[in-house]
C-alpha cells in the first residue's frame, strides 16, 4: 500500500467510513490480487463513489491528477492507442518501466476482456496492470484532452474566425483550416462512436448534431459565414457537384482517424436556409458480434441457430434503418461455415469485411443493384446469399427465386413488424404460392437504450404504466434514468437488442395459401408462442434493463393503453 494510500485509510477511519475489520479484508485483498484501493473500496462496497471524491488532495492517489493534466506523455499515450482507451473507459496514468507495471483509470476496473486486451497492446514491456476506480466522465475529457480531437476542432474554429474571407473562401488545400475542420469533426464524432453527423444550417449559425446510441445530441454551433467553404471541402471529398445546390446529392470518401478506417456516405438536401448535409460513419474494422453477442433471450437464440442451420429458404430482418438489421445478419452469417461454403453478400455498402466470405458493394457507376447482383451471384455457386435489402419487386423476385432452387438467403426488409413482413412481400408482387413453403422465419428487432447502472433510480408505476407492462396487480419496481457522471447525464449507456421471432412452420404457411387475414394470422403465431416486440419490450423494463420511456419511444405500445 502506498503513503498516499495508508493516508486515506487512515481519513476513512477517522471518519468511521471504514471499520478496522473491512480494512484488513481489503489489505489481504490488496496484496493478493495488486489492485488499487481505491478500485477495491468500491469493488467490495465498503466505501461509496461520493466518498471517493471527497477525499483530500494531499491522500490522493494521483488519479484525477493526471487525468485533469493538461500535456499528456506522448511515449504513455503509445502504449494505449485511442481506440482501446475509448473502447474500455481507461486512460493511461504512469508506467513504471523497472516493473513493466502500468497505471490505469478505469471506469471499470473489474472488466477482465477489457484488461487483456489492453495487456495485449502493451506487448512486452507491459507485464502488470494496476487500476484505479475513475468517473467515466473524468476519463472520457481526459481521452479528448491528451489525444486532441475535440481540441482540435476548437483550434480549427480559432483559426477559421482569425482567418481573412479569401482564406476561407479559396478551395481548400492541406493546412487551410477548414480542412483542418472537417478533418477534427469526423475524428471527434468517431470517436465517440456517432453513426452520425448531421450539418443543419439555419438563418444566422449552423447547427452540428451526433446521433448517439440513436438518438440526436446537440455537438455545438457554427458561425454561418463557415459554412460554404466547409460544405465545399465535404462536397469535394464525397465526389459531388459543388456548384450544384439545388438539387439532393449523394457521395462517399474514406478517412482514418487513429488509424481507424472510416467509411463516410454523405448526402445534401436542400432547405430554406441552405443545404443540410448528413454523413453516416461506418467503421471498418470495427468487429461483427456473434449470435452470443446480440443479447437475445435463449429461447430466442435457439430458435435463431435452428433457423439458419435449414439448408435452403429465407430469413428475414425487420426493423427501421439503423436498428442493426445488418449486425444480425452478421451474426447469422458468422453461424455458418465458411470453410465448407460459398457464403457470399450484397451491401450498400460493406459494412464490416468478414474473413472467408465474398463481399460486394453495390455501385451506381456500373449499373449494378441488388436485382442483377442475385442474377449475378446465382452465377457463382453459392451456398448461401445475404441481400443487404430487398426494396423493389425485382430484388424480391431473384431473392424468392435463389431460395426456391435450393439456397439460402438472409435478407433484410423495411416492414413495421415481424408479422407485417408478410403483406409487404405482396405488395412487392411475390404471390402467395411462392411465400409459401420458403420463408424459413422472420425477425423484427429494436435497438433500445440501456440504463446506466450507476444511477438507474426504482420508482413504483401508476395505473397507466401498470397496464402499458401487462401487470394488473402486486409489487413491481421500474427503474427510471437520472443521470450521473458515467453516463455523461443521459442516464443511459449503450444498446440493447429487443426482438420478436416468428418461425414461418407448415400451420402458419398453410395459413398464408388459405388467404387468412392478419387477425388470424397473428391469433395463430401466438398460439404458437410467438412473443411479439411489446412483450419482449415491457419484460426488459420489468427486468430494470431499460425505462418505460424509452420502450415508448422505440416500440409501438398503443395497443396495450
Amino acid at each position: 500500500m502506498s503513503a498516499p494510500e495508508a493516508e486515506f485509510t487512515q481519513w476513512l477511519l477517522a471518519r468511521g467510513l471504514l471499520t478496522p475489520a473491512q480494512l484488513r479484508v481489503v489489505q489481504a485483498e490488496q496484496q493478493a490480487t495488486g489492485v488499487a484501493l481505491d478500485t477495491l473500496l468500491l469493488r467490495l462496497g465498503f466505501v461509496s463513489a461520493a466518498a471517493l471524491q471527497q477525499r483530500p488532495v494531499s491522500t490522493a492517489v494521483p488519479v484525477l491528477g493526471a487525468l485533469r493534466r493538461q500535456v499528456a506523455d506522448p511515449r504513455l499515450l503509445a502504449l494505449l492507442p485511442r481506440e482501446l482507451a475509448i473502447r474500455h473507459a481507461a486512460f493511461p496514468l504512469a508506467f513504471d518501466a523497472d516493473s513493466g507495471t502500468l497505471d490505469l483509470a478505469m471506469s471499470r476496473p473489474h472488466d477482465n476482456v477489457a484488461l487483456a486486451h489492453i495487456r495485449q497492446q502493451g506487448g512486452a514491456r507491459c507485464r502488470q496492470l494496476r487500476t484505479h476506480q475513475a468517473a467515466a466522465a473524468d476519463i472520457a475529457q481526459a481521452i479528448g484532452r491528451a489525444y486532441g480531437h475535440a481540441a482540435a476542432v476548437d483550434d480549427a474554429l480559432r483559426a477559421l474566425d482569425g482567418a481573412s474571407a479569401e482564406v476561407i473562401g479559396r478551395a481548400p488545400v492541406d493546412g487551410n483550416p477548414v480542412v483542418q475542420l472537417v478533418d477534427s469533426l469526423i475524428a471527434d464524432a468517431a470517436a465517440r462512436d456517432a453513426s452520425d453527423i448531421h450539418l443543419e444550417p439555419e438563418q444566422t449559425f449552423v447547427r452540428i448534431r451526433y446521433r448517439l446510441d440513436g438518438v440526436m445530441q446537440l455537438f455545438r454551433t457554427l458561425d454561418k459565414r463557415h459554412w460554404p467553404a466547409m460544405l465545399t471541402r465535404l462536397k469535394i471529398l464525397s465526389g459531388m457537384n459543388i456548384a450544384e445546390t439545388r438539387a439532393p446529392q449523394d457521395g462517399r470518401f474514406s478517412q482514418s482517424p487513429d488509424g481507424r478506417r472510416l467509411d463516410v456516405r454523405a448526402a445534401t438536401q436542400p432547405t430554406l436556409h441552405g443545404e443540410n448535409l448528413v454523413l453516416r460513419l461506418l467503421d471498418r474494422q470495427r468487429e461483427y458480434l456473434s449470435l452470443d453477442g446480440l443479447g437475445l433471450p435463449d429461447a430466442q437464440q435457439a430458435l435463431l441457430r435452428a433457423l439458419s442451420a435449414r439448408p435452403a429458404g429465407i430469413l428475414l430482418v425487420t426493423g427501421p434503418t439503423g436498428s442493426g438489421k445488418t449486425t444480425t445478419l452478421y451474426a447469422v452469417l458468422s453461424l455458418l461455415d465458411s470453410t465448407a461454403l460459398n457464403i457470399m453478400t450484397l451491401e450498400d455498402p460493406v459494412e464490416y469485411p468478414m474473413p472467408g466470405i465474398r463481399q460486394t458493394s453495390i455501385t451506381d457507376n456500373v449499373k449494378l443493384d441488388f436485382a442483377s447482383g442475385i442474377r449475378s451471384l446465382m452465377r457463382q455457386d453459392p451456398d448461401a446469399i445475404l441481400v443487404g435489402e430487398i426494396r423493389d419487386a425485382d430484388t424480391a423476385a431473384m431473392a424468392f427465386r435463389a431460395a426456391m432452387t435450393g439456397h439460402q438467403v438472409f435478407a433484410t426488409l423495411h416492414a413495421p413488424t415481424a408479422l407485417g413482413v408478410l403483406p409487404r412481400l405482396l405488395d412487392l408482387g411475390v404471390c402467395r404460392d411462392t411465400l409459401v413453403g420458403n420463408v424459413s422465419g422472420i425477425l423484427g428487432q429494436r435497438l433500445v437504450r440501456r440504463l446506466c447502472p450507476h444511477c438507474r433510480q426504482a420508482d413504483r408505476p401508476d395505473a397507466g404504466e401498470r397496464r402499458l407492462l401487462g401487470v394488473s396487480d402486486g409489487e413491481i419496481c421500474l427503474y427510471r434514468p437520472r443521470g450521473c457522471e458515467a453516463c455523461l447525464g443521459s442516464g443511459y449507456r449503450g444498446r440493447f437488442m429487443v426482438a420478436e421471432l416468428l418461425r414461418i412452420d407448415a400451420d402458419i404457411d398453410a395459413a398464408i395459401g388459405r388467404h387468412d387475414d392478419p387477425a388470424s394470422l397473428r391469433r395463430l403465431a401466438k398460439a404458437r408462442g410467438f412473443s411479439e416486440l411489446a412483450e419482449q419490450g415491457c419484460a426488459r423494463v420489468l427486468a430494470g434493463d431499460t425505462s418505460l420511456e424509452e420502450i415508448i419511444r422505440t416500440i409501438d405500445l398503443s395497443e396495450r393503453r
